[in-house]
Protein backbone atom coordinates (compact mmCIF):
# COMPACT_ATOMS: atom_id res chain seq x y z
CA UNK A 1 0.00 0.00 0.00
CA UNK A 2 2.95 2.39 0.86
CA UNK A 3 3.97 1.80 -2.85
CA UNK A 4 0.43 2.37 -4.30
CA UNK A 5 0.57 5.82 -1.92
CA UNK A 6 4.23 7.15 -3.33
CA UNK A 7 2.49 7.04 -6.80
CA UNK A 8 -0.24 8.87 -6.08
CA UNK A 9 -2.55 5.87 -5.88
CA UNK A 10 -2.06 4.94 -9.85
CA UNK A 11 -2.61 1.35 -10.54
CA UNK A 12 -1.16 1.29 -13.93
CA UNK A 13 0.50 -1.91 -14.19
CA UNK A 14 3.05 -1.05 -16.16
CA UNK A 15 4.00 1.29 -13.06
CA UNK A 16 4.26 -2.16 -10.94
CA UNK A 17 5.25 -5.01 -13.27
CA UNK A 18 7.31 -4.62 -16.50
CA UNK A 19 5.95 -5.74 -19.21
CA UNK A 20 8.40 -5.31 -22.00
CA UNK A 21 9.42 -8.27 -23.80
CA UNK A 22 12.84 -9.52 -23.89
CA UNK A 23 15.06 -9.81 -27.22
CA UNK A 24 15.55 -13.44 -28.71
CA UNK A 25 19.37 -13.88 -28.11
CA UNK A 26 21.21 -14.36 -31.45
CA UNK A 27 23.15 -17.31 -31.55
CA UNK A 28 26.57 -16.18 -33.40
CA UNK A 29 27.72 -19.41 -34.30
CA UNK A 30 24.66 -20.24 -36.13
CA UNK A 31 24.24 -16.78 -37.84
CA UNK A 32 27.80 -17.25 -39.08
CA UNK A 33 27.94 -21.08 -40.44
CA UNK A 34 24.24 -19.64 -42.27
CA UNK A 35 26.17 -16.67 -44.29
CA UNK A 36 28.92 -18.82 -44.76
CA UNK A 37 26.69 -21.13 -46.64
CA UNK A 38 25.04 -18.20 -48.39
CA UNK A 39 28.04 -17.10 -49.82
CA UNK A 40 29.00 -20.58 -51.02
CA UNK A 41 25.18 -20.61 -53.11
CA UNK A 42 26.61 -16.89 -54.29
CA UNK A 43 29.78 -17.90 -55.82
CA UNK A 44 28.13 -21.44 -57.17
CA UNK A 45 25.29 -19.58 -58.74
CA UNK A 46 27.76 -17.01 -59.84
CA UNK A 47 29.83 -19.73 -61.85
CA UNK A 48 27.09 -20.68 -63.32
CA UNK A 49 25.98 -17.78 -64.43
CA UNK A 50 29.42 -16.83 -65.55
CA UNK A 51 29.09 -20.08 -67.48
CA UNK A 52 26.28 -19.00 -69.58
CA UNK A 53 27.51 -15.43 -70.28
CA UNK A 54 30.86 -17.10 -71.22
CA UNK A 55 28.75 -18.90 -74.06
CA UNK A 56 26.43 -15.94 -75.20
CA UNK A 57 29.82 -13.62 -75.58
CA UNK A 58 29.07 -11.40 -73.10
CA UNK A 59 31.01 -10.01 -69.95
CA UNK A 60 31.40 -12.09 -67.21
CA UNK A 61 30.07 -11.01 -63.91
CA UNK A 62 32.95 -10.18 -61.18
CA UNK A 63 33.72 -13.16 -58.22
CA UNK A 64 34.01 -12.27 -54.56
Amino acid sequence: MAEIEKNDFNLNISRYISTAVGEKEIDLEETNADLVEIEAAINTATGKHNDFLKELGLPLLPRR
